[in-house]
């Protein structure tokens, strides 16, 4: 029987920018994929060892790093926020590009002095990052998990800052908050799992390279 591996996608509006470098990559997906009525999550391709499944984001890391996926696309803010070991991100496909960034309302970014700061309530997806960023500035930081609607927690006395993905920052503006620190610039990422890297060298190895190929011929033509 032919060994079976899985691809996991992410959900969400960072698949359709992904889509075209796997085509390059001459992957295809089996027509389902791509129909709304359809609910199941895993889907056939034309490789007939690979199968593809669409999951949330974050959902993307854990099904990597326990092996359930053998390869996956996944946003560097959540390979930094999940950092396993198990997981290898050698490709940056370089689209969904944005960036991990503090903010606050107007009026805070104007009568705070960040050098004064020594603890700190802050809403946002990325606990472990946010900790991990104000940790080493020696500032505590209380981390509010939301997974939405963050521009909302300022105004409504949850916390006086988030940490958030800023693309345009027309959202931030629309909230009435502004960018004060940038963390990290954002993109998406090919990355494997490295158990199945090791014991599938060939195969895995194989998809690594053509991807990297596939990434660097789509920008070309851009």
């Amino acid at each position: 029987m032919t060994e079976k591996y899985v691809l996991a996608l992410p959900k969400g509006r960072i698949l359709d920018q992904i889509l075209p470098i796997l085509e390059q990559a001459g992957l295809t997906l089996e027509d389902a994929f791509f129909d709304k009525k359809d609910r199941r999550l895993r889907f056939a391709t034309n490789d007939p060892q690979l199968d593809v499944i669409r999951v949330r984001s974050f959902d993307v890391a854990t099904f990597l790093a326990y092996g359930a996926a053998q390869m996956a696309v996944a946003g560097s803010d959540v390979l930094m926020e999940f950092d396993h070991p198990e997981i290898y991100a050698p490709i940056d496909l370089q689209v969904g590009k944005c960036r991990l960034a503090v903010a606050c309302p107007v009026n805070v970014a104007e009568d705070d002095d960040p050098k004064s700061w020594s603890h700190l309530r802050v809403a946002t997806k990325y606990p472990n990052v946010t900790a991990q960023h104000f940790a080493n500035r020696g500032v505590q930081a209380e981390c509010i998990k939301l997974n939405g609607a963050m521009e909302l927690a300022p105004g409504m006395g949850l916390c006086r800052r988030i940490v958030d993905l800023v693309e345009t920052g027309s959202t931030l503006v629309a909230n009435g908050l502004v960018e004060v620190e940038h963390i990290a610039d954002i993109s998406s990422r090919f990355a494997v799992n490295r158990g199945a890297f090791k014991t599938s060298p060939d195969y895995v190895g194989g998809w690594i390279e053509r991807i990297r190929q596939a990434t660097h011929d789509y920008h070309a033509k851009a």
